[in-house]
């Protein structure tokens, strides 16, 4: 059967077709349940309920990869990180480092654009507890491999927020960057430059706490050390 990932000939067809995709039943089943009960507080709104693609320029030099969409943030939204608290901290961050021409971001159709920076995730729908199983990540890596594929010719940096986006990141980067042995480990500010295996640019790899309320509201993570790796990232896409 033909991959459907695979198949997309560029970035509008892969954003398209991933809000079509329905392989992984119980997200399917979980994200079109939150669309239909939904939060309290968004009882009046339309809520998106499907797949989320990535957002941002396609020739973007920096790429954010998350862990997956909020039940009530994206999934209500349709775009990545965008209303809920996450996002917020996220968004304004990026706009004080100049990727972001503004630092809210509430809808669709608000007006923010992103500059030389992609947003993805290695997951696309809405899990249940935030927690996408092994199998529901391993089933979305086609969708990150394309789009690593088409960012190639541009990209040079990747800011990774947790852990799993960590581990779920590297064996989509295997085909075209030289991933080494040990992988390298997850840490915030940790850093690995990758050699690419078609001659071209390295890759460089920062990671950073994730953006949840967990990490932010206990100062785990702080807006300056969020600015810190966004500054560090724009150093290494322009070196």
């Amino acid at each position: 059967m033909t991959d459907p990932a695979a198949a997309a000939p560029g970035a509008s067809e892969v954003d398209s077709l991933v809000t079509r995709c329905t392989a992984c039943p119980r997200l399917v089943a979980w994200r079109e349940e939150v669309a239909r009960t939904k939060r309290a507080a968004f009882r009046d709104q339309d809520y998106w309920g499907r797949p989320i693609p990535g957002f941002g320029p396609m020739d973007a030099e920096i790429l954010v990869v998350g862990l997956a969409p909020a039940a009530h943030g994206a999934n209500r939204t349709g775009r990545m990180f965008t209303g809920d608290r996450s996002g917020d901290v996220l968004y304004r961050a990026l706009h004080e480092t100049g990727l972001a021409n503004q630092p809210e971001a509430t809808g669709l159709h608000d007006g923010l654009r992103l500059h030389r920076t992609r947003i993805t995730a290695p997951v696309h729908c809405a899990p249940p507890a935030n927690k996408p199983t092994p199998a529901e990540r391993d089933t979305c890596r086609p969708w990150l491999v394309r789009e690593l594929e088409l960012l190639r010719p541009t990209l040079r940096a990747v800011v990774v927020l947790g852990a799993f986006g960590w581990q779920a990141l590297l064996p989509a980067l295997a085909d075209t960057w030289r991933v080494p042995r040990p992988r390298p480990k997850f840490g915030h500010l940790a850093h690995a430059e990758l050699e690419a295996a078609d001659g071209g640019s390295p890759l460089h790899l920062l990671g950073c706490y994730h953006v949840s309320q967990q990490n932010t509201f206990t100062g785990r993570l702080t807006p300056q050390m969020l600015r810190e790796v966004f500054d560090r990232a724009k150093d290494l896409a322009d070196a």
